[in-house]
């Protein structure tokens, strides 16, 4: 939708761009516009005058003039809509040995927003990062360059090539961001279809946002929403009904894997990681007939709470972290799922251990990987990972598919819901800006008629002037606040919203405070 606008440069933007200081480099990047040596009046002229598009009365000036509009990065920022993108590795599209590089701990999610809330580009940012996937969601000002800052930052955190990342990468930008975080939400995009662990981590997401500067409106709503979703799905479609998790699929991978031989009642289990997916394999095991395992933990205290969950009969024995070499020696299944960020497991160590009858099991479930791959190369051992679970949930499709589209319909209704919400957003700053410029004036006509009235005025008195011109003024832009409207509540489409928006920046002079405030935001985090 193109609008014809005219673009108004405040003083203070004058001063900004003419009078470059320290931070200016990373302003100018903010706008689009190309730092200039600033050692000469030329280049300040033209840096402004490209700023402020003025039109000149000649009809060829003013095509040139409009021309200029349409391009103009400054324009861009004011008038394009901020974007919400998702830059993402997930198990359908990169390599485990990927992952665990990108893996960001959950710890260090606020320090991840942080950075990358200090790229020039990005205004807002969340983590998602499971076993399944690495996900980064950012409102950026460009969708180009704000997708370019972040993967090169990935590829800084990690080690990994860009050229490596662009490869296994997926990119999606907002009403697709929408649905697929809804869906990720939702449990669909999950390996196991509906399984509850996700829904957690997505809470986990905006509970460790929480006050964390970047962690912003849109992203935060969004990720908000989400939630909401994933509780609806499971309440109104019972998707949740029969499905599993990762670390029963782990249990079920382990005991497809067992020789005939073998079964869960007789093969000696070690669990290392008593937290969450580590007490979730301890339970799936337990309803398997595993009467006794071996738990390795770094405190006992999460294995005695474990414990006392258990029925009767089944006995969990703890043993602490240093001890753990010498109970995978005598261990025929060992499952790991610990927040480690080095491998527990080296082939030197594996190595190391009396055989067993016939094959020691490795069932990894943690990213980064508990187990390093060149276990095995060993012989008389066996190493399956988050990537190998693949096989056992491929049963039940039908019913599946048949639950996934009963999602989808709830998916759809809720992100035009969402979507709605953040186009009310779109108007904010203009609605604002509107409010602030009228109150100046009451202030500004009320300061001047004082003097010439030679009333003296009480407080009263001056309540109730002041009162009165704010009734009128409220009521004569009662209108135009109605026209700004765009929350799904009335016909009005989004794009005359916007027509009517940028009729009043023009008219009013708004863009440019706006403008600065983007700049001023961005810079101040430098």
């Amino acid at each position: 939708m193109a609008v014809s606008t005219s673009f108004v440069v405040t003083p203070k933007l004058e001063n900004l761009l003419a009078n470059p200081t320290s931070s200016s480099p990373a302003l100018l990047g903010v706008i689009g516009i190309r730092a200039l040596p600033m050692n000469n009046n030329r280049n300040k002229r033209g840096l402004i005058q490209r700023a402020r598009c003025e039109i000149s009365p000649s009809k060829a000036a003013s095509i040139s003039a409009l021309e200029q509009l349409k391009t103009s990065a400054i324009d861009r920022y004011t008038k394009e809509r901020s974007s919400i993108i998702v830059i993402g590795l997930s198990i359908h599209t990169a390599p485990v040995e990927m992952r665990e590089k990108l893996a960001i701990p959950e710890a260090e999610w606020p320090r991840a927003i942080a950075e990358l809330c200090g790229l020039n580009h990005i205004e807002e940012a969340a983590v998602l990062s499971t076993c399944n996937r690495m996900e980064i969601y950012v409102l950026a000002l460009s969708q180009h360059r704000g997708v370019k800052e972040v993967t090169e930052w990935m590829a800084k955190t990690s080690g990994i090539p860009v050229s490596e990342i662009c490869q296994h990468r997926f990119l999606l930008y907002n009403k697709d961001v929408t649905q697929h975080i809804f869906e990720v939400s939702a449990g669909l995009d999950s390996l196991v279809l509906g399984e509850n662990q996700i829904l957690a981590q997505v809470k986990q997401v905006v509970k460790v946002g929480q006050g964390v500067n970047g962690f912003g409106r849109n992203i935060s709503g969004l990720f908000k929403h989400a939630i909401t979703v994933g509780k609806r799905v499971r309440t109104e479609t019972n998707i949740a009904a029969g499905a599993v998790s990762v670390s029963s699929a782990a249990v079920e991978l382990a005991l497809m894997k067992l020789p005939e031989s073998s079964h869960a009642s007789s093969a000696r289990m070690l669990v290392i990681g008593a937290g969450k997916m580590g007490k979730l394999v301890i339970k799936h095991l337990v309803a398997k007939g595993c009467t006794k395992m071996v738990v390795v933990n770094r405190s006992e205290e999460k294995v005695a709470a474990i414990r006392e969950e258990m029925p009767s009969g089944v006995e969990i024995i703890y043993k602490p972290l240093d001890e753990m070499l010498s109970c995978a020696a005598e261990a025929d299944v060992v499952f790991t799922s610990t927040a480690s960020e080095t491998p527990l497991f080296l082939k030197e160590q594996v190595e190391t251990l009396p055989p067993v009858r016939d094959t020691r099991l490795f069932v990894d479930i943690s990213v980064p990987r508990n187990v390093g791959s060149c276990v095995a190369e060993i012989d008389g051992a066996r190493v399956f990972n988050v990537d190998d679970l693949k096989e056992v949930v491929t049963a039940n499709q039908e019913d599946r598919v048949r639950k996934a589209m009963e999602a989808q319909a709830i998916i759809t209704d809720e992100s035009k819901h969402f979507e709605a919400w953040r186009d009310s957003l779109e108007t904010v700053p203009t609605i604002k800006k509107l409010r602030g410029y009228t109150e100046r004036i009451i202030a500004a006509e009320i300061e001047k008629f004082l003097p010439k009235s030679g009333i003296e005025m009480n407080k009263k008195l001056r309540k109730s002037v002041d009162d009165l011109i704010r009734g009128i003024v409220n009521k004569l832009l009662h209108g135009p606040m109605q026209h700004l409207r765009c929350d799904g509540s009335d016909s009005r489409t989004l794009s005359e919203t916007l027509e009517n928006m940028q009729a009043l920046n023009r008219m009013y002079g708004l863009d440019a405070e706006i403008l600065e405030e983007k700049i001023r935001a961005k810079v101040g985090k430098k």
